[in-house]
């Protein structure tokens, strides 16, 4: 059986990652995207995969998209909630609409999406969720304030999400990575990129693949007895 994935933010950096190797182990993926149509592009183009414009913040864009998606590729088998942005900003100074922004697109949107796909999944007795969370979800970061905040909420979501659809055969786990060679981390200053890395005990940025590797893993058929849990992959940067 060919199982149908749906990766959010899944057309650059940890997404992109995660579609390639959802598609190149033989999974239909459909990959979420809201504004950088270049990139989209690129990844239906060079990897073979459907691409979906729709905003993760939107709960009826959510539920128009997805039933389009169910009706080309198949019942979403595989969910996994990457898309986020960051609105950085110390507390002091942050305006609702930068702390609204990163809450609606990194929290809201597991509801938005999740709610659209398990139902079905529980009729079928089969799921496999996994949400991307973040190093800075679980200790915290300054000028993150909104950020972690989102990050960490995603964590007690996975664990009561996991605890009501453990006996419909649905998993639901997190990854939590840390600093990561993505465009985004790449575009910090190389002073203060030298300096995140002398804190990682491995000594470099993780690769995006890395953590794809990590989500194959657990939405496995096989990964169904592991369920609730949150798997870190920071270099061994922060030890949760």
């Amino acid at each position: 059986m060919t199982r149908t994935a749906l990766v959010t933010g899944g057309t650059r950096g940890i997404g992109r990652a995660i579609s390639i190797a959802l598609k190149e182990a033989g999974y239909r993926v459909a990959a979420n995207y809201h504004g950088n149509e270049e990139a989209a592009r690129r990844l239906k183009e060079e990897a073979g995969i459907a691409v979906f414009r729709f905003d993760v913040a939107d709960f009826a864009a959510c539920r128009e998209a997805i039933a389009r998606i169910e009706e080309e590729l198949g019942p979403i088998d595989i969910l996994v909630n990457n898309a986020g942005i960051t609105r950085d900003a110390t507390f002091h100074r942050m305006s609702p609409e930068q702390w609204q922004a990163v809450i609606r697109t990194n929290l809201d949107s597991l509801f938005n999406v999740t709610r659209q796909v398990i139902e079905g999944m529980r009729a079928r007795g089969f799921g496999r969720i996994v949400n991307i969370s973040s190093i800075n979800g679980q200790k915290g970061q300054r000028g993150q304030t909104n950020y972690a905040a989102a990050k960490a909420g995603v964590l007690g979501f996975t664990k009561a999400l996991a605890l009501e659809n453990a006996n419909k055969g649905i998993t639901v786990n997190a990854v939590a990575p840390g600093y990561i060679a993505t465009d985004m981390v790449m575009a910090v200053p190389e002073p203060i990129r030298q300096k995140i890395v002398a804190e990682i005990p491995v000594g470099r940025l993780g690769e995006a693949e890395e953590v794809a590797r990590c989500v194959l893993f657990l939405v496995a058929d096989e990964a169904g007895w592991i369920t609730g849990s949150t798997l870190t992959v920071n270099g061994g940067h922060y030890l949760a």
